[in-house]
């Protein structure tokens, strides 16, 4: 295993790191002793970095990973988020400092140790004021119960504007960023991927099998076993499944499965620090440890650009971020009476 550094955090990596959001969870794997035996063999291939989240079954996830890692916790470095919805309780989600203070003990007590190595917001909160963000952060890598700190799914401006408060303020900052990222969509090679190089930010980027697409179990015109096929509007985008069509092609000439290939590109572009495995099961982790050692040439990477151009999308994920100024209709349009006024005074 060839170790990266993660960003400037000065953190080793290894470039596959596990996600276990699917461990402990019903949608998922519920058998707690087999996700755990999962968690060992992706350890014991070289894999030294899990990445998990307080909303992942409800806690369940950061439960299943305490286990997991008791007697092995100092040689992993331990990732999870937090901001997503934790109840009904409007005040149990953001990047609050309120919230945060409360979601990392509780993280921390799920997780069973004393300090987490990456602690991320979810999502952006447009409704706290990321001077507020930073601070309460700042204060958990101080008070030692995190190390450094991250976003997931931030767009480049929101990058931008967070790196210059906490430079302004003498605050601790965003070391990572965690987005979607894999041939299919590659946005974020546009903005977000070297605005993160320019700050010496790492990235995890999730999503490198597109969510199961890039598996091969979802084709055009026929059945797919995928449980989110049925859950999810990208698996019935017809480009995206000719694409997809058009991939397989190429994995099979190129000699390789098309996992292999949908994995072993997103870990290419420089920008990338680590690219989050997803397995349910033991099986699907030993299909992806096999490509570990896969490097594309420049030929397959080239035919890649010819089907999906770099900086491009294939349909938008259904959990990818969105700003509140493409969501929200008032951002949007001028007041009705106000635009009805403004076209009389035109005429």
């Amino acid at each position: 295993m060839q170790y990266r550094t993660l960003g400037r955090t000065g953190i080793k990596v290894s470039p596959y790191a596990l996600g276990v959001l699917l461990l402990g969870s019903a949608r998922g794997n519920p058998d707690q002793e087999d996700s755990i035996r999962l968690v060992h063999r992706a350890l014991d291939a070289g894999i030294n970095l899990v990445d998990t989240a307080d909303v992942y079954g409800a806690g369940a996830s950061e439960e299943v990973l305490g286990k997991a890692l008791i007697g092995r916790r100092d040689d992993v470095v331990v990732s999870t988020k937090m901001g997503r919805p934790m109840g009904d309780d409007p005040n149990r989600q953001g990047a609050s400092r309120r919230w945060i203070t409360t979601a990392v003990e509780e993280s921390l007590r799920r997780l069973q140790t004393d300090h987490i190595d990456l602690y991320q917001v979810h999502r952006p909160d447009p409704d706290t004021d990321v001077e507020e963000t930073l601070s309460a952060l700042t204060d958990l890598v101080r008070a030692g119960k995190i190390r450094a700190f991250g976003s997931s799914t931030m767009p480049a401006s929101d990058i931008v504007e967070a790196q210059w408060v906490a430079e302004r303020r003498g605050l601790e900052r965003f070391r990572t960023d965690q987005p979607p990222y894999s041939i299919l969509n590659r946005g974020i090679e546009r903005e977000v991927l070297p605005v993160a190089a320019r700050y010496g930010m790492g990235t995890l980027v999730w999503g490198p099998l597109a969510q199961g697409m890039l598996t091969g179990r979802a084709r055009r015109g026929q059945p797919t076993d995928l449980v989110r096929a049925d859950l999810f509007r990208v698996f019935h985008d017809e480009r995206r499944l000719e694409t997809i069509e058009q991939l397989i092609t190429l994995a099979g000439e190129a000699g390789l499965r098309l996992t292999h290939l949908a994995m072993a590109f997103a870990i290419t572009h420089p920008g990338v620090s680590t690219a989050l495995l997803g397995p349910r099961t033991q099986e699907q982790l030993d299909d992806l440890l096999a490509g570990l050692d896969v490097v594309l040439p420049d030929d397959v990477l080239d035919r890649i650009d010819e089907i999906v151009p770099p900086g491009t999308e294939v349909g938008r994920l259904d959990q990818d971020y969105l700003p509140p100024a493409l969501t929200t209709t008032s951002q949007r349009r001028r007041p009705g009476a106000l635009r009805a006024g403004e076209q009389k005074e035109g005429l």
